[in-house]
């Protein structure tokens, strides 16, 4: 297997993304949504933190999960950016969004909520079969799992399957727990690369 830099990873995979079409963005989304269905059990009163896509970077259409959620009952909430840290902010059909100066979508509202997440379902361009993973390089979301004080579902979700190892993963990264693809799901809570396709 192949062992690549983090720069080199996100140049790739960021060029394959720009690369796909929005159907292809819509049908590969919808498939990830219905293996993490098939995976994952929610009931009401959740709390799941998750991203609101960058449809210029072709994110996964994540507003699948978002409608799903909010139709069983589930809180959802969504990260703001604050300095170099994200806080979680309550979304619901109601809130008041506004672009961020990255071009993303986020609550207008500063309310941060403290409250313990079941699931948090996270944005990346890539991850290996360690669960290391490979984002935008800013490190959002390794401080931001590192102030989450209860045990959490990491659940990373991406078009792209583990072919690659990451060669500089640091101390201070934090792995996921699970890889959500369009094909199935990779578990990282036995050790690698567990398939429960």
């Amino acid at each position: 297997m192949i062992n690549s830099l983090k720069s080199e990873l996100r140049k790739k995979y960021l060029k394959e993304r720009k690369a796909m079409s929005s159907e292809d963005v819509a049908f590969l989304s919808e498939k990830i949504f219905n293996q993490y269905l098939l995976q994952f059990n929610v009931s009401e009163n959740q709390n799941i933190h998750i991203f609101l896509p960058i449809s210029a970077k072709n994110e996964i259409d994540t507003h699948l999960w978002i409608d799903y959620f909010w139709k069983k009952n589930i809180n959802v909430f969504i990260p703001k950016m604050v300095g170099d840290e994200i806080i979680s902010i309550a979304y619901r059909p109601d809130t008041k969004l506004a672009l961020n100066s990255w071009g993303i979508w986020e609550p207008v509202s500063d309310m941060a909520e403290g409250v313990d997440f079941d699931q948090v379902i996270t944005p990346l361009l890539y991850a290996d079969k360690y669960g290391n993973r490979v984002g935008y390089g800013k490190g959002f979301y390794d401080r931001f799992f590192s102030s989450v004080k209860n045990p959490v579902l990491k659940i990373g979700v991406n078009y792209f399957p583990p072919d690659e190892l990451i060669q500089d993963v640091d101390p201070f990264d934090i792995k996921l727990d699970y890889l959500v693809l369009p094909d199935g799901i990779l578990s990282f809570l036995g050790g690698p690369l567990n398939s429960t396709k």
